[in-house]
């Protein structure tokens, strides 16, 4: 599936690709083994939200072979090479304990704000949702590692294509359905936070909850974990999201799933 993109955007993925050909040459030269596999992609809510037909200038990059800030790093050199101004990139560091689980590198880039990412691959001890061990991972495990399946559609930059390597963001943002991409307990115990996510979203676009994963926001555990593992800022963001959105109401109907209790 194609998507059409801005002029702005269009110089946005070109700048990108363009860079990512030359880094490639630059590993190559350096003897990087995985210089061709070298690949960008945009991830989650900007992919979502043109298929939907909004825009948006918040855009997350996903790296196959390096982190986002070894990346971010390379991109301000080849931009400054081609005689373009790079911005300051500002790294954010993982917090596992907290379920934020990569590190993060944002800056602006042609007016858009950008955050690079690598791909995940995750490996947890039996006795733990905190992982200890986080690896490069392919798109697939990284798309069944998101929140729901609307958010794990890619555009790769190179192809210039839409990819749903779940089988299912596609179908769900069609059925307008706000589903987990692996089993609700599994996704939720990841990441508590999603629970909040899921409503936000669904009240966003006037999406309906699958049943599984409402029945799993009253399990008492994913309520615990919600409120011992996530920050109150993160919590905050979330509601003030759902209470200054445009269906208010539909976040509403949501809320006694959240004060119900399952044992």
């Amino acid at each position: 599936m194609q998507v059409v993109l801005t002029e702005n955007e269009e110089a946005l993925c070109q700048l990108l690709n363009d860079a990512t050909l030359w880094l490639r040459n630059q590993l190559r030269e350096a003897g990087r083994e995985d210089a061709e596999q070298l690949e960008l992609r945009i991830a989650g809510g900007w992919v979502r939200d043109k298929l939907l037909g909004l825009e948006s200038h918040d855009l997350d990059i996903a790296i196959n072979t390096m982190t986002g800030f070894e990346f971010a790093q390379h991109l301000a050199e080849y931009q400054r090479s081609i005689g373009l101004k790079a911005r300051h990139i500002a790294k954010i560091a993982s917090n596992p304990e907290r379920s934020k689980h990569l590190e993060t590198a944002t800056t602006m880039v042609l007016g858009f704000a950008l955050d690079f990412v690598h791909l995940r691959r995750e490996e947890y001890q039996t006795d733990s949702r905190i992982p200890n061990h986080v690896s490069f991972g392919t798109p697939t495990e990284d798309a069944y590692r998101r929140d729901i399946t609307i958010n794990t559609l890619f555009y790769n930059i190179n192809t210039r294509s839409v990819e749903d390597f779940t089988g299912q963001g596609l179908k769900d943002l069609a059925k307008g359905i706000v589903r987990t991409p692996l089993a609700p307990y599994e996704t939720f115990h990841d990441d508590p936070l999603r629970v909040l996510r899921c409503i936000r979203f669904a009240s966003r676009f006037g999406f309906s909850i699958e049943d599984n994963v409402l029945e799993t926001m009253r399990d008492s555990r994913i309520k615990a974990a919600l409120q011992n593992k996530i920050s109150r800022e993160r919590v905050g963001v979330e509601v003030n999201k759902m209470l200054t959105g445009t269906q208010v109401h539909t976040a509403m109907a949501c809320w006694p799933h959240l004060t119900e209790t399952t044992p």
